[in-house]
């Protein structure tokens, strides 16, 4: 069996930056087992390649499909015990590798495309994360946007909020103050982020701590907000080390979750039990 078409879709669905499963046969044993090694791609909607056929390849693409619905990240080691219903008739087992690939470890939004912003979104466009750079002043805008970016001009940035979903970053650097402040607001009222940062000095952040304890922010969530935002050991004040520290504190907070289980997860091996 030629087996190499997956490597060209996988290269395209990379270079896209479409999720996707590559799964592979580490092992069968049974009375005519398929060819070790043999790959395949599967996204959500599209295959690409084959381990052979059969329920045992349909299992496969029902369990990566399951990984990338879910967002999961972490590579697995699945064993089927193999029978008539999974194209063997004779029993036998077959492992299969999924590694999960392509999804973003981050969704971010970036409001403010100053100096800093456009040293920061090309740095974060260039790590496994989906960017929405958000400004109300298009001119600001360099005139490539880095691939994997959405630019976004919009007069009312605060409505972008709430189109982020669930464990979203945020990062705020808009030099405007009041809006800043606006922005605070609505970023913490929603409470169900990854990581919010706001660009600023100590200074800054206490006006903001007094001014959220106005409108009645409980201090464990104010204290969630990352101001001055960054890696407190690099001082500099140049855009590019500012965005280098940024970009730094973010990879650190993906890190710190990666591959970790949700509480929903359930084990695959019990939601698709073997057939003898």
């Amino acid at each position: 069996m030629n087996n190499t078409g997956w490597i060209e879709a996988l290269a395209d669905l990379q270079r896209r930056g479409e999720p996707c499963v590559l799964v592979t046969l580490v092992e069968e044993k049974g009375s005519t087992p398929r060819n070790a090694g043999s790959k395949m791609v599967i996204t959500l909607t599209k295959c690409f390649d084959t381990l052979g056929g059969g329920h045992l390849e349909y299992k496969a693409m029902h369990i990566a499909r399951d990984l990338l619905e879910r967002g999961e990240l972490a590579t697995r080691l699945e064993r089927f015990v193999l029978g008539a219903s999974l194209g063997q008739c004779c029993g036998g087992s077959a492992t299969l590798l999924f590694e999960p690939l392509g999804q973003p470890q981050a969704q971010i939004a970036v409001f403010g495309a100053g100096h800093v912003g456009r040293a920061l979104v090309p740095l974060l466009a260039s790590l496994p994360c989906r960017v929405r750079w958000i400004d109300s002043r298009d001119e600001e805008f360099p005139p490539a946007i880095p691939e994997g970016v959405k630019k976004i001009v919009t007069d009312d940035p605060v409505a972008e909020v709430n189109d982020m979903p669930p464990g979203s970053y945020f990062i705020v650097m808009t030099h405007n103050h009041p809006l800043d402040l606006e922005l605070t607001t609505a970023i913490l009222q929603r409470n169900d982020f990854a990581y919010y940062g706001l660009i600023g000095s100590k200074t800054k952040r206490a006006r903001f701590e007094h001014r959220l304890r106005e409108r009645d922010f409980a201090p464990d969530v104010v204290q969630r907000m990352r101001c001055p935002l960054g890696i407190a050991e690099v001082k500099g004040k140049l855009p590019m080390e500012i965005a280098i520290s940024v970009a730094g504190e973010v990879i650190a907070v993906y890190n710190r979750d990666f591959g970790k289980k949700t509480n929903a997860e359930r084990a695959i091996n019990s939601a698709l039990p073997a057939v003898t």
